[in-house]
């Protein structure tokens, strides 16, 4: 089973690195996921061999907190952002004071006293409140190192501990007669250090904050309060109180509160939030809504039929949630970095100091370049890097009505060198109509009743026809669907046999009279149908189902971005090839039954990866051996459930946005994992003083620490600029 869990404690991703790994080890775990961005923990594990208990006894034992999801101690995020604003500022007041008593002989200010020991007092006094105030960098992170899995936190901790305990060992120093003393004093650099890493912090969690505001946005759509009709009365309730069964009252303007059937009452409806589709759509009894639409106009009483968080808009958010915290394969480089990161750094710490220390440096400059490694070589950046980018892509894609349901989804639909496009519902409209006849007028009833009974796209073409005739159909029985070639039913006490040319083949019928009027229907893109009684062929109807109007921009968009677009068909081989002319789409492979599907995929993946895009039913086998499957539909729960993404909009051109946003999202990943690399590999010299003996350059521990936390801000401003993303549709 999985379980969702709420980790507290963490503050880079070394931390979550150690987290997977001591719950990794666990027995019964199947994969585990945490996410330095959402605090966050899932694990798919074993409930025979491992309980909820000891999962989250795991984490505890880690120095971390672990708590069932929803039920963590945090405090709202606008709360907590406010009391880190109240403790920054504090911390600046008193650093300004500080750094006037530290600093201000040097520029000659005026001091109250010239006594070097009372100076060194103040310091202190000025320096403990700023320690004490961002207490949680030393209790964190000294907790961590004891464990021995030592984080951001120890890092910060070691160095603001050092240049404290430096100096009070000068003011020891000091208080023995020697004033000099004064200038090896770095209380400013200790209270410097947290202050600084406090404000990145800061920036960071308000910049993080907005990587979150696609499914807030989400959240939101769902109204307040309904109105149900309860014994003939109209009684407002919270929408979550709305139970399946109720009916529902939704007037014009109103947001629909639950999935439903409208049961009386028309008018249309603003799906755009969900499907992304601007164009208002007309509903009337029978016609199903979706909760957190508009009503643009109109009156219904709909009765619900999901409620809560089986609705279309919680699947949604679920999808998008689940997304943003998964992994891609690209951030396994991260994750194995940070893993060894920070003990390596404390090492480079210890080298520096003693390299500085044997060159003959005074304690106090060797101190300073050690805690300048310390403080610099924060992994903040590198944990950053991919999950802030995956979320702001993913919110960005549910935006526009395409659902990505992972982050590995995302970087291998980047990779995709073939697309390949299911016909009926994803090339064309999926809506077919009759468009030629050759039969006898008194064949076309058995034919049409036939033909009722199935709920094939083709079927009900031919029986909207039968009803637009006004003819009377007999009664039929014994229904039976043979897949791949067509349907047969018992009609009036006669075998009536309906499908391809390989149905009429297996069955011996003759069909050479209508073999003729059957190509010229297929080379004007119609599929021929051919129709037997009793074992005699009576004739052929031509169905045909026309393009999308966006099918053919969007192949060729596909086509510009490098990809291979093939069309795939259980359809005679001369209809696809002129559907697929019209489409712009240069390669066919027709007459493929559904279960061969999966093999062709399977055949062309030999030429690199593949993306299957279909209607997410009879072409799940197909998307489930493809790469990445894309379902081109409304979001039903098989299109959800078979596919990678999900097209909510319906729009083929939205595959094309889909590739698109994959292609920028990892272009932005790469930024910022080159980013959080190249800092620290010039970083981490730098400030171990490697520049000092040539050019005299060195980085003291503040700008270490400015240096570090802007590493941060900019990794996460960098992959809030996808927000900008545009989904281009013509």
């Amino acid at each position: 089973m999985r379980k969702n869990f709420d980790i507290t404690g963490m503050s880079c991703s070394a931390c979550s690195a150690r987290i997977e790994n001591v719950v990794g080890r666990l027995p019964g775990v199947r994969s585990v996921a945490v996410s330095l961005l959402r605090n966050t923990m899932s694990v798919d594990f074993d409930e025979a061999a491992l309980s909820q208990e000891g999962i989250i006894s795991a984490v505890t034992g880690a120095g971390y907190g672990a708590y069932a999801e929803g039920t963590a101690p945090v405090k709202n995020a606008a709360d907590e952002t406010r009391a880190m604003k109240k403790r920054l500022i504090a911390s600046f007041v008193l650093l300004a004071a500080l750094m006037y008593f530290s600093m201000g002989h040097m520029l000659s200010f005026p001091m109250p006293t010239e006594n070097a020991l009372v100076l060194g007092l103040i310091q202190l006094a000025l320096t403990a409140p700023i320690l004490v105030i961002n207490r949680k960098y030393f209790i964190g992170g000294f907790k961590a190192l004891f464990k021995l899995s030592p984080n951001m936190d120890s890092l910060v901790a070691l160095g603001a501990t050092a240049s404290v305990g430096y100096s009070v060992y000068a003011m020891i120093r000091i208080f023995m007669g020697q004033g000099h003393f004064l200038h090896e004093l770095y209380f400013e650099g200790a209270a410097m250090i947290v202050t600084l890493i406090s404000l990145g912090k800061f920036f960071e969690a308000r910049s993080k904050r907005h990587t979150g505001d696609a499914i807030e946005k989400l959240i939101g759509l769902t109204p307040k309060m309904a109105t149900i009709l309860k014994d003939g009365k109209e009684i407002q309730v919270p929408t979550g109180q709305v139970e399946v069964g109720d009916t529902l009252v939704v007037r014009g303007g109103e947001s629909i509160p639950v999935d439903g059937v409208v049961i009386e009452g028309s008018g249309s409806v603003d799906e755009s939030a969900i499907t992304g589709e601007s164009i208002p759509v007309f509903k009337t009894a029978g016609d199903s809504l979706t909760g957190a639409t508009v009503a643009a106009g109109g009156y219904f009483r709909l009765r619900a039929e999901k409620v809560g968080n089986d609705t279309t808009l919680s699947q949604i958010i679920r999808l998008v949630e689940e997304a943003g915290s998964s992994k891609a394969p690209i951030s396994k480089l991260a994750d194995r970095v940070s893993g060894v990161f920070v003990p390596i750094v404390i090492s480079i710490s210890i080298v520096t100091f003693i390299i500085w220390m044997l060159a003959g440096a005074g304690v106090g400059q060797a101190l300073t370049f050690a805690i300048a490694v310390l403080v610099i070589s924060c992994p903040c950046a590198l944990g950053l890097a991919t999950p802030t980018a995956i979320m702001v892509a993913t919110g960005k894609g549910a935006e526009n009505g395409i659902l990505i349901k992972s982050a590995e989804a995302l970087e291998t639909l980047k990779s995709v060198e073939t697309a390949v496009l299911d016909k009926t519902g994803t090339v064309t409209l999926g809506r077919p109509a009759v468009t030629d006849i050759v039969m006898d007028e008194k064949d076309l009833p058995f034919v049409a009743a036939a033909e009722s009974l199935s709920g094939h796209p083709l079927s009900l073409a031919i029986t909207e026809y039968a009803k637009s005739q006004n003819l009377s159909l007999p009664e039929a029985t014994d229904f039976q669907s043979l897949e791949g070639l067509g349907i047969s039913a018992l009609v009036d006490g006669e075998t009536v046999l309906a499908g391809n040319k390989k149905m009429m083949e297996k069955y011996n019928i003759d069909i050479s009279a209508y073999t003729d009027a059957a190509e010229k229907a297929s080379a004007r893109g119609g599929t021929p149908l051919f129709f037997a009684r009793s074992g005699r062929a009576v004739g052929c109807i031509a169905v045909a189902d026309p393009i999308k109007e966006d099918s053919k921009e969007a192949v060729e968009e596909l086509k510009s971005m490098g990809l291979r677009v093939v069309m795939l068909t259980g359809d005679n081989l001369r209809t696809a090839e002129a559907i697929a002319k019209n489409a712009a789409i240069n390669e066919v492979i027709a007459e493929v039954l559904p279960a061969d599907k999966e093999e062709k995929i399977r055949s062309l993946q030999n030429r690199g990866k593949v993306a299957m895009v279909g209607d997410g039913i009879n072409d799940a086998p197909a998307m489930t051996r493809a790469d990445v499957g894309i379902a081109i539909g409304s979001g039903t729960d098989i299109a959800i459930e078979a596919a990678d993404i999900v097209l909510m909009k319906s729009s083929l051109q939205d595959a094309a946005g889909a590739v698109k946003l994959s292609r920028a999202t990892i272009r932005n990943i790469k930024q910022n994992l080159f980013w959080a690399f190249f800092y620290n590999v010039i970083g981490i010299p730098i400030a171990a003083g490697a520049l000092y003996p040539a050019f005299h350059v060195s980085l003291s521990p503040m700008l270490a620490a400015a240096a570090m936390s802007f590493s941060s801000v900019f990794v996460v401003t960098n992959a809030l600029r996808l927000r900008r993303f545009q989904i281009a549709r013509h």
